[in-house]
Formats: structure tokens, C-alpha cells, sequence
């Protein structure tokens, strides 16, 4: 079980580009050196809409996805797909990347056993998870690539204009479900949710387009910090 090291850095829901750049910024300041860490873990979502075994997507985060290729060859990165970004490993050959069906992965932060995922794994029906297996797979989107620029466009267009930002209604009692999936956990991090919460052992990462924020382990502790 690998370790999450000291100045981890903890990125989630950045839905780069139509929610602000702080993504890019980010890349590029680690890029230039200007930001350092030894781990970096993007927790989904961090892209609004990419996707394996399509060239026209990539064309809208193309700088971001060059960063982050490069940065693969220089650092550890763990990329955890998310419910926008997904069908990942071919484009980021050199990233650690966990599909949702990998999801949770486990590290060890000190005695702890800490067990990470984008956040859409659990509680969430089975609607939800078939939906998941369709738009994921390979295959759907061979199929549908004949067709890709007309749906891609409608998708980018919506996705711009949507309000991702709200308060959790009743977020506690999601996160007593969540966590039964992770009995054997000492702490969970998650993102999706955008929620930027500590509930008892459940760690709800900010949302990078929302909050503004990220997470990094200090001594020893998740926090919150600004960029």
C-alpha cells in the first residue's frame, strides 16, 4: 500500500476550462517550478469534459492536457476519474489512473488506512451505476464517434452555462451512507461534491471552480489552503 507523502497536493472538480483556469494556472506554476510537491492526486472532475479515444475533446483543454503529460514524467501523479473526465489511461500513459470501477483506492498516512475516490462510487443507486458502465465503455463511445462533434458541442455548450456551486442539503446523513462502504478506513477523501467538509473521518475536498481551494498534507494533516 503506498503512502501519501508530506506536501501532497489534493486537487478535485477544477471542471476546467468553463469554470475558471484554475487548473492551468496550477499546472503551470508546477511546471515552472513556482509550486512544488512530491504527490499529486487529482480527484476528478478536474477537466468539465474529456475522455478517452477521442481526438476533437481534447482539442478544448489541450494546454492543460500537454502540462499535465509532461508533469507525468516528473512527478507522481494519481489521477482518480471522475463522472466528467474519464476512459483515461491511453491519454496520460505515465499518470496513475483509476477508473471508477478501481475506486476507492487505498494509502497509508502514517498507521492510517486511508481510502480515496472521485466520490460518485457510493450511495448513489443503480440507475446511476448503469448509466456509469454505458458512458464509460469503449464501446459507446466508437459508436458513437460518427457523431461526435454535434454531441460534443451541445455538451460543452450546456456544461459551460451550468451552476455547479450549492450547498448540500442534508450532507451529513449522505456522507453515514457513503461510509459504509469504507468500514475498514481509518479516513476518506473524497471529492464530487464540491463541499469543502471535514465530517468526523470523511474529508469532502473543496472544489478548485467552486471554493477556489485545494488540499495539501501539512505535518501530517489534510488542509484546505487558496491558491
Amino acid at each position: 500500500m503506498r503512502m501519501i507523502l508530506e506536501g501532497a497536493l489534493f486537487v478535485a472538480d477544477s471542471h476546467y476550462p468553463h469554470h475558471g483556469d484554475g487548473f492551468l494556472t496550477l499546472l503551470q506554476r508546477l511546471e515552472k517550478g513556482e509550486s512544488k510537491t512530491p504527490q499529486l492526486f487529482l480527484m476528478g472532475d478536474n477537466f468539465d469534459l474529456l475522455f478517452g479515444y477521442n481526438d476533437y475533446i481534447q482539442t478544448f483543454s489541450s494546454e492543460a492536457i500537454q502540462l499535465l503529460q509532461d508533469l507525468s514524467r516528473q512527478m507522481e501523479i494519481h489521477y482518480f476519474e471522475g463522472n466528467h473526465d474519464f476512459c483515461l489511461q491511453e491519454l496520460f500513459p505515465d499518470i496513475n489512473v483509476y477508473s471508477r470501477e478501481d475506486q476507492p483506492v487505498y494509502f497509508k498516512l502514517g498507521e492510517k488506512k486511508v481510502g480515496m475516490s472521485h466520490g460518485d462510487r457510493f450511495a448513489t443507486g443503480a440507475g446511476y451505476d448503469l448509466y456509469c458502465r454505458i458512458m464509460r465503455s469503449k464501446t459507446t463511445l466508437t459508436i458513437l464517434k460518427p457523431f461526435e462533434k454535434a454531441i460534443i458541442n451541445d455538451r460543452m455548450q450546456k456544461l459551460s452555462q451550468k451552476d455547479i456551486c450549492h450547498t448540500f442539503t442534508g450532507f451529513e446523513k449522505r456522507v453515514e451512507m457513503i461510509m459504509k462502504d469504507y468500514a475498514d478506513c481509518d479516513l476518506v477523501i473524497e471529492g464530487h461534491y464540491h463541499q469543502a467538509r471535514v465530517i468526523g473521518n470523511y474529508i469532502s475536498l473543496p472544489s478548485l471552480a467552486c471554493q477556489g481551494e485545494v488540499a495539501v498534507l501539512k505535518e501530517g494533516r489534510i488542509e484546505f489552503i487558496s491558491l
